[in-house]
Parts: C-alpha cells; sequence; structure tokens
C-alpha cells in the first residue's frame, strides 16, 4: 500500500471509528471503487451545497454544473449526502497544485459538496479534457457518500456533443446513479450550463 492509500484508509477508518462510537452502523454497498477512499483525503470540516473547483480561475472556459440527489425512490430530495467530484485539466492530466498534499492520484480540480434539504448541488468549473490517447471522452468522476453509508461511484459525467462518446461507449455504461450523459447550454456569459440529477442507489450493487 502505497502513502495515498494509506492516508485514504486511514480517513477512512477514522469516519467508521466516528461513526461506531456515536452508535451508528455504516452500511457497506457497492462491488468496490479504485480510488474512493480519497474523498476523505483533505475533505473540508465544513461542506456547503455550492463549491468552486481550483480551476476555476484558471482557464477563461467556464462550466456550471447543477442538479439534485434523490432517494432511491427516485422522488424524495436527500439531505445531508456528500459528493465529490474531480477531472482532468485542459491538457487532460490530473495534474497537482504545486504544494498539492492530499489525493495526488486525483489531481487539483477536485471539490466537494453536501446537500441541503432539497438536494440541490451546484459547482463551478472548467471543462475537462479528455486523456492524451483520446481513448475515453471527457469526462468528471464523481462519489457519493450517504449519511450512514460508504462511499460508492456512480456514472462520470460525460457531454453530449463529444466526439469520444461513442455508441459502444454509451453501451457499456451501467447507469449508476442515472444517466451521466448531460447536455451543454450557454448562458449569457458564455458560460456552460449543464444538469444533471442523481437518484441514490440505483444501479449500485447490493444497495
Amino acid at each position: 500500500m502505497n502513502r495515498k492509500d494509506f492516508l485514504g484508509s486511514i480517513a477512512g477508518g477514522l469516519f467508521a471509528a466516528t461513526a461506531m462510537s456515536q452508535g451508528r452502523r455504516i452500511r457497506k454497498v457497492s462491488d468496490g471503487c479504485d480510488g474512493c477512499e480519497l474523498i476523505y483525503d483533505g475533505m473540508p470540516a465544513t461542506l456547503s451545497n455550492i463549491a468552486h473547483l481550483p480551476d476555476w480561475n484558471e482557464n477563461p472556459q467556464k462550466m456550471i454544473v447543477e442538479g439534485r440527489i434523490f432517494k432511491h425512490d427516485g422522488v424524495t430530495p436527500a439531505a445531508d449526502v456528500i459528493l465529490y467530484i474531480y477531472h482532468t485539466d485542459s491538457k487532460g492530466r490530473y495534474s497537482a497544485a504545486p504544494n498539492q498534499k492530499h489525493a495526488l492520484k486525483h489531481g487539483h480540480i477536485r471539490g466537494w459538496i453536501k446537500t441541503g434539504v432539497n438536494g440541490s448541488y451546484r459547482f463551478y468549473t472548467c471543462p475537462p479534457a479528455p486523456y492524451p490517447e483520446h481513448n475515453e471522452p471527457a469526462h468528471i468522476h464523481p462519489v457519493v457518500m450517504e449519511p450512514d453509508t460508504n462511499e460508492y461511484y456512480i456514472d462520470e459525467y460525460v457531454f453530449e456533443g463529444d466526439p469520444l462518446l461513442t455508441p459502444a461507449y454509451k453501451a457499456k455504461r451501467q447507469n449508476r446513479g442515472g444517466s451521466g450523459v448531460i447536455k451543454l447550454t450557454k448562458n449569457a456569459n458564455g458560460w456552460m450550463i449543464c444538469k444533471r440529477n442523481i437518484i441514490l442507489g440505483l444501479n449500485i450493487p447490493n444497495y
């Protein structure tokens, strides 16, 4: 186990230990998740339902992503759900900031959101670029953590119109948390706007 994985394991263990000390039982769901433990690595102590990712001021092309998170019934808003997102920079790399100490594997463009009573969320970022190999469409990785449930990944945010978003690629997606294929529009400022709603537990094994 390398240092980053070790730190992530410690953070995850501390989360579980805290829950147990408060008399809560952590429900284990999903089928594993490579790197999801890094949701804890560098997580701020205070979160809101709006986040500005570090790249917001790095690129003139802006993007706002918003939506709502619902419970498994697809109707009831889900409060106190943490959404962790990370993605590549404008060159398609998970680049680290000069003084970055946390989650180097995920790069510096990462952030956290915690939903309020109406389940809404919004984050401000810049469009990710596809990997230099151009073997996958541009995407944003999301990880969710419900109260008293372990973290799990859902389908990546991908964008309609991306030439790398082929029918074959779409066919491989599992629709975890609902469709992550989203449509981009532009507002009066020329910023890209997109919306995705998430349904907790949808197509998540052992949920």
